[in-house]
């Protein structure tokens, strides 16, 4: 393995790790403030705000050079970053709690967690990258791995798993443009992108449906767990561009599954959690992370241009 990828499997995972932690106390922020999108909205301000110090923090660092960041210069270019922007960072989180709502919560997480399958369709097509058989084994180990830990499901067609389908497809269509948009951009320049604009397209949708006061946080626990899940989502940010720059995108996607054996610890030392029915299916998980890793790559990637860690 190449030192490029193995950099970028290894910002893989610590993005599955930040994931994996978000997903546990993101419940308890949703709780706090009572309604999700006001809280998303909030969290991925807070976001925002932090990438754009660190941003800063960095580029002071080296002496006020601005090499850490692309300006865009071709209509295509600044039409990916409204994508990521807008259909990567805003319509698909107020599409997704919303579906959220008005279906079964595992059922959202097992459509979800199909985001890997979404992206390897789309790698192929129109990233050309080239997937070898560990690959592959891998995706179906992963997809095997989340359907067990579902537990018994039925993809009932209502409202609520439409919007869901929806937002992974949005999701997985928004990696690669990222992607696309990673061979003649800076990950700094695509992250700054997501969460600023994300969240200046959250507080237009706030707006729009009466809940802009709702946002603001109101007492010192909703604060709390804004900065908290605001600098988790940050880390989340910042760390997958870095990774998606550096290795493929069906690669990356594919170490992201893991976040869910974070969870499931987290869950079982905090919570007291049974875990050993989950044990066979968090290893089968396992395993193919693992097979992600030792998969030969078919192509060299590139270092990402001006790429600032």
């Amino acid at each position: 393995m190449n030192a490029v990828r193995r950099t970028g499997l290894g910002l893989a995972g610590a993005t599955a790790l930040i994931s994996g932690v978000a997903v546990y106390v993101n419940g308890n922020g949703v709780a706090a403030y009572g309604d999700a999108t006001a809280y998303t909205t909030a969290k991925n301000l807070m976001a925002a705000l932090v990438i754009g110090l660190v941003f800063a923090t960095v580029r002071r660092s080296r002496g006020g050079s601005a090499a850490s960041f692309t300006r865009p210069t071709r209509p295509g270019q600044w039409a990916g970053l409204a994508y990521v922007a807008v259909l990567g960072g805003a319509v698909p989180f107020v599409m997704f709690f919303e579906g959220l709502a008005s279906t079964a919560s595992t059922q959202a997480a097992f459509l979800h967690k199909l985001l890997v399958v979404g992206v390897a369709v789309l790698a192929v097509v129109v990233l050309r990258e080239r997937l070898t058989w560990w690959h592959l084994a891998a995706v179906a180990l992963l997809v095997l791995a989340q359907l067990g830990l579902a537990g018994d499901i039925s993809l009932v067609g209502d409202p609520g798993t439409a919007l869901v389908a929806g937002a992974t497809a949005l999701w997985a269509v928004e990696v690669v443009v990222a992607k696309r948009l990673l061979a003649g951009m800076t990950p700094w320049t695509v992250s700054i992108a997501r969460m600023a604009g994300g969240s200046l397209a959250l507080l237009a949708w706030c707006g729009v449906t009466g809940r802009l006061g709702a946002v603001m946080p109101a007492t010192a626990a909703q604060w709390s767990w804004v900065i908290v899940t605001g600098v988790l989502l940050a880390g989340y940010v910042l760390t997958w561009h870095q990774a998606l720059a550096r290795a493929q995108a069906v690669d990356v996607t594919a170490v992201l599954v893991l976040g869910a054996l974070v969870t499931a610890a987290l869950a079982g030392v905090l919570d007291g959690a049974a875990l050993g029915a989950q044990a066979p299916w968090l290893a089968l998980m396992l395993t193919g992370g693992l097979l992600v890793w030792i998969a030969p790559a078919r192509h060299r990637n590139p270092a990402p241009r001006r790429a600032a860690s």
